[in-house]
């Protein structure tokens, strides 16, 4: 694999770093659409979210929307490296994440870094993502940011 041409670089880190404006925007519906066709995997969660439906449902449900119907986050992706293999129509993409938010009871700070493992298959539509693999590394104060106790999701996890 190597870098591709432009427009398939180009169309790959477009639809990586659209996911981050729609997370922030808490656009769940523009979310579904990107990943229709792919599945999420977590590190260190059995099984996969598959389709654009059950992944808008995920989102849906682990995330805190506040009261200006945003996460009050900021997703930034850095440190992307793409590998575009033109003739098969499929790409591969490893990125580092950094979430920041602020909330009226939350000063502005960092509370999750991690690193995305992306792949693409190209379609009619053209690019489109085929699966994400999130691995989070540092998980900082996300009570404003999930919808869940993470505490005790992970305490039972143990068990």
């Amino acid at each position: 694999m190597g870098a591709g041409t432009w427009e398939s670089h180009h169309a790959i880190t477009t639809l990586m770093f659209r996911y981050a404006e729609y997370v922030d925007a808490a656009d769940f519906e523009a979310i579904a659409d990107l990943f229709a066709d792919a599945t999420i995997t977590n590190e260190g969660v059995d099984g996969e979210i598959v389709g654009g439906e059950a992944i808008k449902q995920l989102y849906l449900h682990t995330n805190r929307v506040h009261d200006d119907g945003t996460l009050r986050t900021r997703h930034l992706t850095s440190n992307v490296i793409v590998d575009v293999e033109e003739a098969a129509g499929t790409a591969a993409a490893r990125s580092a994440f950094v979430v920041f938010q602020q909330t009226s009871t939350l000063p502005l700070q960092p509370i999750v870094t991690g690193r995305y493992r992306d792949r693409f298959a190209r379609a009619n539509r053209g690019w489109r993502f085929a699966q994400r693999h999130i691995v989070v590394d540092h998980v900082g104060d996300v009570r404003e940011h999930l919808a869940f106790d993470l505490a005790a999701f992970q305490e039972q996890r143990r068990q």
